[in-house]
């Protein structure tokens, strides 16, 4: 029997956003890790359909979602850029229940991944009180501290031509004009203390750049946090599901899998 998934929007009080829940097949161990995956900044779940399969198929419960106002999964709206800000991150938590309403097991590690901006909010989801009482391990693809740019890729000439387009595949609530400012200043002032994150960027990433990775690194382990990084020759920042073998890999190490 192949991997099953059950496709389901998930409403709360502040946001509606849709979700995939791979249940892995029962010719396979389930394991007691669980995977939550999200995307960057005007995508979708469906640029981690591929680091699902790969979980899902070794007995890793996996839910990829989508982010709340990103339009090329779900169409809904974002009540406001502060909302978005102070609980965009707390989507992990609703997808983990998701995860939990069709999987049955028991959950003893929570893998919280993502791209971009899904990966800030996965760092940031560490931090969640209700899973305090996992083992939590972050991955996050394409994410860094530019040293040379003072504007995002989507804001320089490179992009141009298509950022009109671009701002219109998300809640203007979440223009590009917020949302880059906050980023950077978020990645600047991350708190997270004491946990385990992988840092995964291509060598071709121009969003990420030369040295970004390492300065987000020096940044998350002046809090005490394990952080290990892999910098693949090719992964560029618009095809992160190419980010599956290197999260496969990553986790088979260090899972003992």
């Amino acid at each position: 029997m192949s991997v099953k998934i059950i496709k389901k929007t998930i409403e709360t009080q502040d946001f509606s956003f849709n979700a995939m829940v791979f249940i892995p097949s029962t010719d396979v161990t389930q394991r007691s890790e669980w995977a939550l995956f999200t995307h960057g900044y005007t995508a979708s779940k469906s640029d981690c359909i591929s680091w699902a399969q790969r979980l899902s198929e070794i007995g890793i419960p996996t839910c990829i979602f989508d982010l709340p106002g990103h339009h090329l999964g779900s169409y809904n709206e974002v009540k406001s850029f502060e909302v978005f800000k102070e609980k965009s991150h707390l989507c992990f938590l609703d997808a983990y229940h998701l995860l939990k309403d069709h999987i049955n097991g028991i959950c003893e590690t929570i893998i919280l991944g993502g791209h971009s901006l899904g990966a800030l909010l996965s760092i940031k989801a560490l931090e969640i009180n209700e899973f305090d009482h996992f083992k939590k391990i972050a991955i996050a693809v394409g994410l860094g501290i530019s040293q040379h740019a003072n504007v995002h890729l989507f804001e320089s000439s490179f992009y141009e031509k298509t950022l009109n387009i671009r701002r219109q595949l998300v809640d203007p609530n979440i223009d590009s004009d917020l949302i880059f400012p906050w980023i950077k200043e978020e990645k600047l002032n991350l708190s997270v203390s004491n946990e385990r994150i992988h840092l995964i960027t291509g060598e071709d990433d121009v969003v990420v750049g030369f040295g970004g990775m390492e300065a987000l690194q020096e940044v998350l382990e002046a809090h005490s946090n394990t952080v290990t990084t892999y910098t693949p020759r090719k992964l560029p920042h618009h095809e992160p599901s190419s980010a599956s073998t290197q999260i496969y890999s990553f986790l088979k190490k260090e899972l003992s899998l």
